[in-house]
This record gives structure tokens, sequence and C-alpha cells, in this order.
């Protein structure tokens, strides 16, 4: 598991953007080592696996991975490493997406976020983080509309 490379983009659910051309095991592109057909289940079930997971283990079970993530991230703002690594930034503009908080890769260093790494996306690719950025705007209204109910 240390050796996957795996590159997620946008909300966290069904409409996530696993971009699978960035995905490689120990430096091999994942197309070079199953069929198309096996890589698209996973793509599926990487969207779907955060309630697989629930389901599993129940209680505490959000609790692994992003403690793991959090431990990268916090490590490479004390040590300043400028790690490249995904988190859910406030976007002005990158990737087309304006003042909506949305999982990109960014670069990490002594200053926080120090910079979003607007990677080039294909048309479908691009497609899909609207979609999913849609969503998460969704969300955000539905929230807005409740708090403003009270």
């Amino acid at each position: 598991m240390e050796d996957i490379q795996a590159f997620v983009l946008g909300g966290h659910g069904d409409d996530m953007v696993p971009l699978v051309r960035f995905t490689n095991v120990g430096g091999i592109p994942l197309s070079e080592l199953m069929a198309e057909e096996k890589i698209d289940q996973l793509v599926k079930r990487t969207r779907s696996g955060g309630g697989e997971i629930v389901e599993l283990l129940k209680e505490g079970s959000a609790y692994y991975a992003p403690s793991a993530a959090i431990t990268q991230m916090v490590e490479s703002v004390l040590l300043d490493k400028k790690r490249i690594l995904p988190a859910c930034a406030y976007l002005e503009g990158e990737f087309g997406i304006n003042g909506l908080c949305v999982g990109v890769p960014v670069k990490l260093g002594a200053n926080g976020m120090e910079q979003v790494m607007e990677i080039k996306l294909t048309a479908d690719e691009q497609a899909a983080l609207k979609g999913s950025a849609d969503s998460v705007q969704e969300l955000v209204e539905v929230m807005n509309k409740a708090k403003a109910e009270g």
C-alpha cells in the first residue's frame, strides 16, 4: 500500500474525481498494471468506499485516513517540506472554480498552503470536477438556508 500514489479531486463522495492517469504503483502507471475494466471498478469503489468503511467499522471509522493525512500535512508545514498533497482549498479561479472549498493538490510549507497546484485536466476530468464542485455548492446552499431559517 505504501507504493500506491493516487490522485483525487473535488468533493468527498460519489462525485469525487479520481485521476487515474496520475495514479501509479511504485512509479509504474496503473494502466500498465491492470486492465481498464478493473481500473473502472476501482474508481467506482473509491467513490463509494467511505460508506463501505463506515458500514464495516461502525464507530470511529472516519478517523484513520484523515489522521494519516493530517500527520503528513503537519510535518510538511513544520519542517517546511513544501510537499504537494491533496487538501481542501478555497479556490479563486483555479480549475475554473470560484469562491468554494474543494479538494485539490496544494503545496504545503512553513507558510501553510503556499500554492494551489493547478494541473491540466482533460475535458472529461474538468467536467467531472465541475460536477463535483456543483454538488459541494449545493450542499453549501442547503446549509446556508438551514442556518438562515434558524
